[in-house]
């Protein structure tokens, strides 16, 4: 077997744990091509076991031995420091354009978490610096590695079920308050929902049906310094006059977390919610789709980690797709920001 890819985790928040789980994971694994070597974060309380607050679940919960990886709270000192092939960017959402291109520039490939970065313009800087030192460049928009979402694609571009009439997507609960100095709920540093959470519904959209022409989007601010923590999108296209709506919602009482879609077909309809997702056929048959225990997040870092191997560019998440997705949010907020105005993306 070749030496393995040796990898780095850039941010070890609540949601660099769930990656570094996937790491250490990866680690016990005799055929992974994956071995994370360093860590990096700014604040060192990091580099700790605590219990971490988190809408998807508890993670890190069998602790780490934080002894097993080099540690740095400064990213230019581990990048001067270490020889790596892969960087995992976990960092809050404004110091994702920076983050990425620093690696970039120093030769290593990235999987930065989502949303991509906060302007349009800094995604194209990251597209650049990729294609620039000649390296691989993916976002963490895990829904495109997630069974339902990807057996939906399958049945709207093949019409297994006739021509797709309408598509309803949910995503929510309760408000995020564990973010370091609590940039989540800052709408220049994190973008509030909109940007944060709302974005794999965005992205979900893009995939499946393409990029809109027009959105519109009603949106409430909840939370002072946030940016609409609940809101409702329609999506508009030339080609089709079918209603994509999607809403969010992570001011919610009750459920930690919550994602449904309901998408209906000329011959049938597919739900999927908390019961898992099923096939509801004209004829009355009902058909349930079996869902394996997958992690969307393991599943991404294996197939860049291929790529990587392959010298292939991650076509399953083009860069310039992830970009547009950042470009139909900026929509979104220009709509919300209207007052629920049709804009153009």
């Amino acid at each position: 077997m070749a030496e393995r890819l040796k990898a780095a985790l850039v941010g070890v928040g609540s949601m660099g744990r769930g990656h570094l789980d996937n790491y250490v994971k990866l680690l016990k694994e005799d055929d992974s091509d994956i071995e994370i070597v360093a860590l990096c974060d700014v604040d060192e309380k990091k580099f700790t076991n605590y219990k971490a607050d988190f809408n998807l679940g508890p993670v890190g919960e069998d602790g780490y031995d934080f002894d097993a990886f080099c540690l740095y709270t400064d990213l230019d000192e581990m990048l001067e420091k270490e020889t790596l092939d892969m960087v995992t960017l976990a960092l809050p959402t404004y110091l994702h354009a920076w983050g990425t291109i620093k690696c970039l520039n120093k030769g290593i490939n990235v999987i930065c978490e989502k949303p991509m970065a906060t302007t349009y313009e800094d995604c194209l800087k990251m597209i650049e610096a990729a294609e620039k030192n000649g390296k691989l460049l993916m976002i963490g928009q895990c829904l495109r590695f997630a069974t339902p979402y990807l057996t939906l694609k399958k049945y709207v571009d093949e019409k297994i079920l006739g021509e797709c009439v309408a598509a309803y997507f949910f995503r929510g609960g309760d408000t995020p308050l564990w973010s370091y100095q609590n940039w989540l709920l800052d709408r220049s540093r994190g973008g509030g929902a909109l940007f944060d959470q709302h974005v794999h519904d965005v992205d979900a959209v893009n995939f499946i049906f393409g990029r809109p022409d027009r959105v519109s989007t009603a949106a409430k601010t909840l939370f002072e310094k946030s940016a609409y923590d609940t809101c409702s999108t329609n999506y508009y296209y030339d080609n089709s006059d079918r209603p994509i709506n999607t809403q969010n919602d992570w001011t919610l009482s009750g459920p930690h977390f919550y994602q449904d879609f309901r998408v209906n077909f000329e011959r049938g309809t597919i739900i999927r919610d908390k019961n898992g997702m099923t096939i509801y056929h004209k004829d009355g048959k009902v058909e349930p789709v079996e869902l394996p225990p997958e992690n969307p997040y393991y599943l991404e870092t294996v197939y860049f980690a291929e790529c990587i191997r392959k010298g292939c560019a991650p076509d399953r998440i083009p860069a310039r797709d992830t970009a547009e997705t950042v470009r139909i949010v900026l929509a979104e907020m220009a709509s919300a920001d209207a007052h629920g105005k049709i804009v153009n993306v």
